[in-house]
């Protein structure tokens, strides 16, 4: 069965989700499948060429890089947090560097790890992405470190509690 608007449409499992990744696989061409469904209006047929796309190796996820720049635009611009959280968990897979930081995006992650409101998938990796960006610059770490101290860690999911200890102990990566 072609992989279509209609077909992504549709409820998905774990199973459908492999399913669409090797026929993607099969075809070999990420980039084309990612720019055609990826940033999709409906939101349903977004999350499931995402979902598709999160069970890509990271060689193969590596072709996506020359979209990062609309991949962060979406990840910030949805309203949808699946959607947010799928394409965050595609970013966190690329490489990022230093001469294309964007400033934009990491306010948002800084905005995002903190916030109470957010789900915790999003919010860890936000603080990853925080993390990896300020690894470029001393005094943008100084502020993550700062901006993690002042979290009221007690209110936050374990998984976030965790991540915070291991950033502030110097175990993260």
């Amino acid at each position: 069965m072609a992989i279509t608007s209609e077909r992504l449409k549709q409820t998905f499992s774990e199973g459908g989700a492999q399913e669409i990744y090797r026929e993607i696989k099969a075809k070999g061409d990420f980039l084309s499948f990612a720019q055609q469904y990826v940033f999709n209006s409906d939101y349903r047929v977004a999350r499931n060429a995402l979902w598709g796309l999160t069970k890509c190796t990271d060689e193969e996820l590596s072709k996506l890089h020359v979209i990062l720049n609309e991949l962060i635009d979406q990840a910030m611009q949805t309203e949808n947090s699946s959607v947010r959280r799928l394409t965050l968990n595609i970013i966190e897979r690329l490489t990022l560097q230093e001469d294309n930081l964007r400033t934009d995006f990491l306010d948002f992650c800084f905005e995002h790890m903190v916030s109470i409101e957010e789900l915790p998938g999003i919010q860890t990796l936000c603080m990853k992405l925080a993390y990896r960006m300020c690894t470029f610059y001393p005094e943008l770490m100084d502020e993550l470190k700062r901006t993690l101290e002042a979290m009221e860690i007690d209110y936050y999911k374990p998984a976030i509690k965790c991540l915070h200890k291991r950033i502030l102990s110097g175990r993260y990566k």
